[in-house]
């Protein structure tokens, strides 16, 4: 089944937070376990760890304030991207800690890959009040509320239930080959989108995930942000 509707979590309905935020790291690494391609990144300590970091991963990097609840980030000046030396990572760490608040509690530096790619889906899972637990999938980016070009289904959901869901979009042509993009791989979307399906499954306490954007290089999803909200 698949049906039109809003964004997945809470944090992107703007409804309050019912239960605890895992931080950005750990909710990628949750993601990753259920098959969901994540990209490369290291969490540092202090300005000098995150420096080191950037040396390993190789430049050009993201920085970003990484703790439990912390969201919106680039709204709070919480991310700086396509840092390209040492120096450059070094000062945007002290930049960004002294942005932080008291009741952000406990935080470290999140350094990752840079991921090329214009085009953005948006996925993750929302629990229904009524219907339960759905996987959602949209598409992403800086219009992707006002587009609300969103489909649901009801886990669990199979190959052919993802592909559905991709065909239900309204932007087909953003899926297409564009502007020199290859064409997206589906099969790749649709097994983002069962993956997350077994986590929804296998996860009870998990209230809410949230994979966006969910960028688009070289035609394979590959998620560079994701928030889970585990259930009160």
């Amino acid at each position: 089944m698949t049906s039109s509707g809003a964004a997945t979590s809470a944090l992107s309905e703007g409804r309050p937070v019912v239960g605890r935020m895992l931080s950005e790291h750990e909710s990628k690494r949750l993601v990753a376990e259920f098959g969901v391609p994540v990209v490369d990144e290291l969490v540092a300590a202090d300005p000098a760890a995150a420096a080191g970091a950037a040396e390993e991963l190789g430049y050009p990097v993201a920085l970003k304030i990484n703790g439990e609840g912390i969201a919106h980030k680039t709204e709070r000046g919480l991310v700086r991207l396509s840092l390209t030396t040492p120096h450059a990572v070094e000062s945007a760490a002290v930049e960004l800690l002294a942005n932080t608040r008291p009741e952000d509690g406990d935080v470290t530096l999140l350094v990752a890959a840079m991921v090329s790619g214009s085009r953005e889906l948006i996925a993750g899972v929302h629990r229904d009040p009524q219907f339960g637990p759905c996987v959602m999938v949209g598409i992403g980016g800086v219009y992707a509320e006002a587009l609300a070009d969103v489909a649901f289904a009801l886990v669990p959901i199979d190959e052919v239930d993802a592909l559905e869901m991709l065909d239900a979009l309204d932007g087909q042509a953003l899926l297409s080959a564009i502007r020199g993009e290859a064409a997206l791989d589906r099969q790749a979307v649709a097994e983002v989108l069962q993956g997350l399906s077994r986590l929804a499954v296998a996860r009870p306490d998990i209230e809410s995930v949230d994979v966006n954007p969910l960028v688009i290089a070289n035609g394979r999803p590959v998620a560079v942000d994701a928030l889970v909200e585990v259930g009160a």
